[in-house]
């Protein structure tokens, strides 16, 4: 499976098996986790066998079972575009985990904060957190928008990279299914701005790392 493949096929999966994250795949997380940190200056962390955190009221009723193993993302509050940079990232690590054979869901509210057991510095907050591990099902497909709400370039006029990145960019997870983001062209550049709602900066992360993925070309946020 490519990115391509990875980003077609990886939906919310909310259900898992008890199977463990082991061996090569579990040191390709880690690994990949520790690039992230390094260029980010997040402190994301790879959190497993930890059936508390979902093990909650607001688990239950986000429709979790199963979950012992999540990724947090985590990082100082004076970080610029911290919600952002961890969408960025933890989509990144996201879709590594779908080519990895993984399942994922992003989860900001329905979860346990309280029994999450990632470190947590003094200045430093979770900005959400991702379920991740084998799952009992591959998920299903959410509805997109009209390409013509969330993108100001006809598709006749599209550049074949920037249709492959806009394409992508409508499988992006975003919450509550929201897709509040816009992409544009401007001259050979691809800009991204996002609207108000809850988690769009977060969203914007997600979206903008789907489309340079597929793309191959970078998408500026506006």
């Amino acid at each position: 499976m490519d990115i391509k493949e990875a980003i077609r096929e990886r939906h919310s999966v909310r259900q898992y098996t008890p199977d463990h994250i082991m061996g090569d795949v579990r040191t390709s997380l880690e690994t990949l986790i520790q690039e992230c940190n390094r260029e980010s200056g997040l402190n994301i962390q790879l959190i497993t066998d930890d059936p508390e955190c979902f093990d909650t009221l607001l688990g239950h009723y986000g429709n979790f079972t199963g979950v012992n193993n999540y990724i947090a993302l985590v990082g100082s509050k004076k970080l610029k575009d911290l919600d952002e940079l961890a969408g960025y990232y933890g989509e990144k690590i996201v879709l590594e985990a779908q080519m990895l054979g993984l399942n994922t869901c992003w989860v900001a509210g329905t979860y346990g904060k309280g029994k999450c057991k990632a470190h947590v510095d003094s200045g430093e907050k979770i900005v959400c957190v991702i379920s991740i591990g084998y799952g009992a099902t591959n998920g299903t497909s959410h509805r997109s928008k009209e390409l013509s709400k969330l993108c100001g370039v006809s598709e006749k006029d599209m550049p074949s990279w920037f249709k492959e990145g806009v394409e992508a960019a409508l499988l992006a997870p975003t919450a509550m299914n929201q897709q509040k983001f816009f992409i544009d062209l401007k001259g050979e550049e691809a800009v991204i701005k996002a609207n108000f709602g809850p988690l769009t900066k977060l969203d914007l992360g997600i979206v903008r790392y789907n489309f340079e993925a597929a793309s191959g070309h970078k998408c500026k946020a506006n």
